[in-house]
C-alpha cells in the first residue's frame, strides 16, 4: 500500500511572527554597506515602505555599474520557493527566520 503525502511550506512575519499572506514577501535592502533581507506580511511591506518614503524621496538612486568591482550581487532570493525546495530535498529547514548560508549555496548551486 502506498502512502500520499503533502508536504506544506508556511513563512512567518519576521517581525510579528504572524503567518505571511499573499501580499507578503522577503525585502532586500541595504544600508551603511550592509544588504539584508527580510520576510514580512503584506501589511508590514506596506508599513516598510511607508516608512522609507520619507527617505526614498530624498535619497539619489546609485548605479551598481562603474564601481571597478568585478564581483556581482547575487539575484534577490524567494525565501518562500527556498524552503519548498529543501523540504522537497529532504533538508531540515525552519518554518520562519532567516536562512542558513549553506542552505542558500545549495539552492543556488541547484539552480
Amino acid at each position: 500500500m502506498s502512502v500520499a503525502q503533502k508536504t506544506i511550506v508556511k513563512t512567518y512575519d519576521d517581525l510579528d511572527g504572524s503567518e505571511i499572506d499573499a501580499e507578503g514577501k522577503s525585502v532586500s535592502f541595504s544600508f551603511d554597506g550592509t544588504s539584508y533581507e527580510i520576510d514580512l506580511s503584506g501589511k508590514n511591506v506596506a508599513k516598510m515602505r511607508e516608512d522609507f518614503r520619507v527617505y526614498i524621496d530624498k535619497a539619489r538612486k546609485v548605479s551598481n555599474r562603474g564601481r571597478g568591482s568585478a564581483r556581482s550581487e547575487p539575484a534577490p532570493l524567494d525565501t518562500k520557493a527556498v524552503r519548498a525546495w529543501a523540504e522537497e530535498q529532504g533538508l531540515e529547514v525552519s518554518a520562519r527566520g532567516r536562512l542558513s548560508s549553506e542552505l542558500i549555496e545549495q539552492y543556488r548551486a541547484a539552480h
